[in-house]
């Protein structure tokens, strides 16, 4: 049978492949499903054909798998934030830590590591400490809504549909922030319609109101409110601070971002207070970390703890070990590190997080780490110590193979690499293991009901 485009097949799912989309075999061909599930039997169209791949996705279940629940979410299935809600959560860490294993194998050609079941985050919603909703002019309908004649299809404040920049769903709640969240949500909301500032348009990139960002202090139970617009004008914008701090004393930091870029990005060109502090405070472990609105935090903050507990058991550290950071971003590994070695070092390209790391040694009290600005693949020149221990955490993207290749001459003794992409990990070690024995890797999972996972590996040098 030769598949095509536009064609409409019945199948039955048999895996779920990296990605989180659902995998059957036709006549040998791969064809990776959309919100398919193993078991499932399904009518489905092709969306994409390649030489050895097609995509498609479902028409009709035929057949629903044994597998699937009731998402708790309305949204579900059209939102690009969760697409794992039809499968129970123990399901999820299982073929999370199959896709490790099997990138491990496949992608590094890398035998016989143990790949520990995944760590489960301790809140399977509600975990998000961080969302950005965009706002858009026109409203993307839910298929229940078409041809409704009472459904605004104007402003909208919310998700988008995957794989889109400009179909925006007007999000009611979502499941993945805590509570609290959802009732300032519908609150700039409400006001953004009542207005007279016109919302942006993701087309004609006119209008005012652009994004709005929450951010949760997991430790304080404190919120800041960050909204995201065009231009400058505190006479539209103060009036919403106002009332939200008023109504909220969960709200200690309300702030505009400004920013004239066409990109659909909610970071601003400039920043103006509003309301409150500028940044809002947290905990991992024992160490605090002050969050300004665009600065780098992992966003599920207990998950957070779990994977840099795993980095220090890995790190095997004593007190006596000098310790380099590659990819340090705002230092909170160097951070969690910093009470069992004698020293660390980290590197970062980014200069904000470099200050924003060393800002957080101070707050802490911390004088045993420092950090080096640079490209990584040009600065490993600048370390002046030889470390017993390098913890790698690049991003999704993996190491530059000039890195790999100056971490191999460095030698250190042991490596912990943390990943949040399990083929790069696994390309990565792939090139790592004729230089060192690649003892266990173990995912955390941070990230319930999407496909993502973290991954720690523990090598040792051969």
């Amino acid at each position: 049978m030769k598949i095509k485009k536009g064609q409409t097949l019945e199948l039955e799912v048999s895996d779920i492949a990296f990605g989180g989309k659902g995998l059957a075999k036709v006549e040998g061909l791969a064809v990776f499903v959309d919100q398919a599930v193993p078991s499932d039997c399904a009518k489905v169209r092709i969306t994409k054909k390649k030489k050895n791949y097609a995509e498609a996705r479902v028409i009709e279940l035929t057949e629903p798998s044994p597998l699937r629940i009731e998402p708790p979410c309305k949204y579900a299935g059209f939102c690009g934030g969760c697409k794992w809600q039809f499968l129970p959560y123990d399901k999820q860490l299982e073929y999370k830590q199959q896709h490790v294993a099997e990138s491990l194998e496949h992608i590094g050609l890398v035998q016989d590591v143990p790949v520990h079941p995944a760590i489960p985050s301790e809140q399977v919603f509600g975990y998000r400490n961080k969302m950005e909703f965009s706002c858009s002019d026109r409203r993307w309908l839910l298929p229940e809504e078409m041809g409704r004649e009472d459904i605004d299809r104007g402003v909208a404040l919310g998700l988008h549909v995957p794989g889109t920049f400009y179909k925006v769903l007007d999000t009611d709640a979502c499941l993945l922030q805590p509570e609290l969240g959802n009732d300032i949500l519908e609150d700039v909301r409400v006001f953004i319609k009542n207005s007279n500032a016109p919302v942006y348009g993701l087309r004609s990139h006119v209008g005012f109101w652009r994004f709005l960002m929450l951010r949760h202090s997991a430790a304080r139970d404190r919120w800041m409110v960050n909204i995201v617009t065009a231009s400058e004008d505190r006479g539209t914008v103060q009036p919403l601070a106002d009332m939200l701090t008023e109504k909220y004393p969960e709200i200690v930091s309300v702030v505009n971002n400004i920013t004239s870029r066409k990109a659909g990005i909610a970071i601003g060109e400039y920043e103006i207070l509003l309301a409150g502090e500028s940044v809002l405070t947290d905990k991992i472990g024992s160490f605090t970390f002050e969050i300004s609105a665009n600065s780098f935090f992992q966003t599920n903050t207990r998950g957070a703890e779990q994977l840099y507990e795993t980095v220090k058991s890995y790190a095997g550290l004593t007190g006596k070990e000098s310790v380099v950071d590659l990819y340090s971003g705002t230092g909170t590994i160097a951070l969690y590190l910093s009470d069992s070695a004698k020293t660390v070092i980290g590197m970062e390209i980014v200069e904000s997080a470099v200050a924003d790391a060393e800002k957080n040694c101070r707050i802490n009290g911390i004088s045993n780490c420092r950090f080096i600005l640079g490209d990584i693949k040009d600065s490993f020149s600048r370390i002046d110590i030889t470390p017993d221990v390098m913890i790698i955490d690049p991003p999704r993207v993996g190491m530059h193979k000039d890195v790999v290749r100056q971490v191999l001459r460095t030698a250190a003794k042991r490596i912990v690499y943390v990943s949040c992409n399990p083929a790069t990990l696994a390309r990565d070690l792939g090139m790592m293991k004729d230089h060192y024995k690649i003892r266990e890797v173990q995912p955390v999972d941070m990230f319930p009901h999407t496909y993502h996972i973290e991954s720690v590996a523990r090598l040792e040098k051969m």
